[in-house]
């Protein structure tokens, strides 16, 4: 007997979805800081064993859309809601209840499995878990609830044992040696957006969004050209930096996790271009992949 399902990774910004998605997946797929809209995309991780294969996906962190951007990040969020075979809901122990109540209501009408996971129980007393345990089962009663440290990885294989109890039987959605569903090229952009979440403050990180236009693979160097989009001509000096100092810094922290990630030696270079207004203009997210054709 074979089991497969879809499980799916949803919740709140910085409640450590991303932190988990790589735990249970047992590779780096999804970027991971302490800031929030890190996630923008949905992402999938393949789990295969000989008798099983869990499909999880990561989706951008639940928020109130300011601009077109955020709305198909939002967009994201809820298509997860309805192809889950298992959903996970990770709030950690200081997440509101309250926040983005709407779609909680939406987590609570759907029919699928639902396993609450509590993490980051390593910041609170066992009395306070108690009373997040407590309050969370009046909330959800159909939830499963999981008290986890995804960074002490606390819990976590109890539920990774738990999921794949709770899979369907069915034959596997992807080939068995298949890990994600996006290429080479989606994680490059990735890699490279976090070092610019990492490397610079304010604004500057969510006006960037990076496009890899030259990716050749050869058998011991794989050269990538990358270009750093940015809203305004301000930012663009931002990025560089003085005498190109930052924008070397990136490209230097860049190349070390992409050459850990592909294990092989990268040859980048990074341009930065002025395109205004990209996270509201609808051609631009289409392009960029945010927006169905």
């Amino acid at each position: 007997m074979h089991r497969s399902g879809f499980v799916n990774i949803v919740g709140n910004p910085n409640v450590g979805k991303s932190t988990l998605m790589n735990l249970l997946v047992g590779e780096r797929l999804s970027i991971i800081t302490s800031k929030a809209q890190t996630t923008r995309h949905r992402i999938m991780g393949i789990v295969n064993g000989e008798d099983f294969q869990i499909v999880y996906s990561d989706t951008p962190g639940v928020l109130k859309p300011n601009y077109r951007l955020q709305e198909s990040m939002l967009n994201f969020s809820r298509s997860a809601l309805v192809d889950a075979d298992i959903l996970l809901y990770v709030t950690d122990v200081i997440d509101s209840i309250e926040k983005n109540a709407d779609f909680l209501e939406q987590v609570k009408q759907n029919t699928a499995k639902i396993l609450l996971v509590i993490n980051k129980i390593d910041l609170i007393d066992q009395k306070r878990l108690e009373e997040l345990i407590d309050t969370w089962q009046k909330v959800l009663p159909q939830a499963e609830i999981f008290p986890i440290s995804a960074k002490e990885r606390f819990n976590v294989d109890n539920l990774f044992q738990r999921i794949k109890d709770l899979l369907p039987e069915c034959p596997p959605f992807f080939d068995k040696d298949q890990l994600t569903d996006k290429p080479a090229r989606f994680f490059v952009d990735e890699i490279i957006r976090e070092k610019i979440l990492l490397n610079y403050d304010k604004e500057i990180p969510y006006s960037v969004e990076v496009e890899v236009e030259r990716f050749a693979e050869e058998e011991n160097i794989i050269n990538i050209n990358a270009i750093i989009n940015v809203e305004r001509d301000s930012q663009k000096g931002i990025i560089i930096g003085k005498g190109g100092k930052s924008l070397k810094k990136v490209g230097s922290e860049a190349r070390r996790d992409l050459e850990a990630f592909f294990g092989k030696k990268i040859f980048l270079q990074l341009f930065v271009k002025v395109e205004k207004d990209w996270r509201n203009k609808e051609s631009k997210l289409r392009y960029f992949g945010y927006s169905p054709e």
